[in-house]
C-alpha cells in the first residue's frame, strides 16, 4: 500500500486559527514537505510548531520552490520535488505537505498534486483560512453583502487593466509592485485597506491607499470595495 499525500493548510499566520484537522494530521504523521531549502524557516511550519510543537521531532522534506517565472525551471524544480515524496509513498508513509493559507488558492502544492496523480499516488486537500477570509476579520470589515461579487487575483496580473467590475477586488502578492498597484487602486476609486503579514508578529494595518507604502511584504494582501 502507497501512503497518501496530504496537502494541509495551516492558515494565515496565527496559530490558532489552525483548524482541529490540520493539527490532528500533524500529529497522527511522521513526515512533512515543507516548501523552501531549509523547512524551519519556512513560514507555514513556523506556524504549525506553535500549534503542535511535536511537529520539532518530526522528518521534514524541504522542497525547493523557486521564484522564478522560467516555466521550464519551474517544472524541473516541480518534478524533482515530486520524486522526493514518491519516495516515501513508497514505503507505505503519508506525507503532509504544510502550506501557509488555504491548501487550494494559489497554493504551491497545487504543482505537485497533478504530477503525483498522474503517477498514480493519491492526494487529499485539507483546507486552512485564506488570508483574504483574515485579513477581512483583522479589518473588522466583510468582504462582500447581499448580492456583491468577489474577484481574487494576484495583483501582479493586473497591472495593466482598470478595476472597474462593480464588487470587492482582492489582490493577493502585490508586494513587489505596489508602486503600481496604488496607481490602479487611486484610479478605481474604491474604498482601499491593506494586511500585511496578517496575523504574525509583523502584521501592519493599511487604511487608505495613502497609508500604504511604496515597498510592502510578500504577503500584503489588498481589499478593495466599493465606495459607500
Amino acid at each position: 500500500m502507497k501512503g497518501i499525500a496530504y496537502g494541509v493548510g495551516v492558515g494565515p499566520g496565527d496559530p490558532e486559527m489552525m483548524t482541529l484537522k490540520a493539527c490532528r494530521l500533524i500529529r497522527e504523521n511522521d513526515v512533512f514537505a515543507v516548501p523552501g531549502k531549509e523547512p524551519r524557516e519556512s513560514v507555514a511550519y513556523q506556524i504549525a510548531v506553535q500549534a503542535v510543537p511535536e511537529l520539532a521531532e518530526k522528518e521534514l522534506i524541504p522542497i525547493y520552490m523557486p521564484m522564478t517565472m522560467d516555466r521550464k525551471v519551474q517544472r524541473e524544480n516541480h518534478r524533482k520535488g515530486a520524486a522526493l515524496i514518491e519516495e516515501v509513498l513508497d514505503q507505505g508513509k503519508n506525507v503532509v505537505y504544510l502550506t501557509l493559507g488555504d491548501s487550494t488558492i494559489y497554493c504551491t502544492f497545487s504543482y505537485l498534486q497533478h504530477i503525483l496523480e498522474e503517477d498514480g499516488y493519491r492526494t487529499e486537500l485539507v483546507s486552512g483560512i485564506p488570508s483574504f477570509c483574515a485579513a477581512a476579520a483583522r479589518l473588522n470589515i466583510p468582504i462582500v453583502e447581499w448580492n456583491e461579487a468577489m474577484h481574487v487575483m494576484p495583483a501582479v496580473h493586473k497591472l495593466e487593466a482598470a478595476l472597474d467590475q462593480p464588487g470587492c477586488y482582492v489582490l493577493m502578492k502585490s508586494g513587489s509592485h505596489m508602486k503600481e498597484v496604488k496607481e490602479l487602486l487611486r484610479a478605481s476609486g474604491k474604498d482601499v485597506e491593506m494586511v500585511e503579514n496578517c496575523g504574525m508578529d509583523s502584521e501592519k494595518v493599511y487604511r487608505s491607499v495613502e497609508e500604504i507604502p511604496d515597498e510592502a511584504g510578500y504577503f500584503s494582501l489588498i481589499i478593495a470595495k466599493d465606495a459607500r
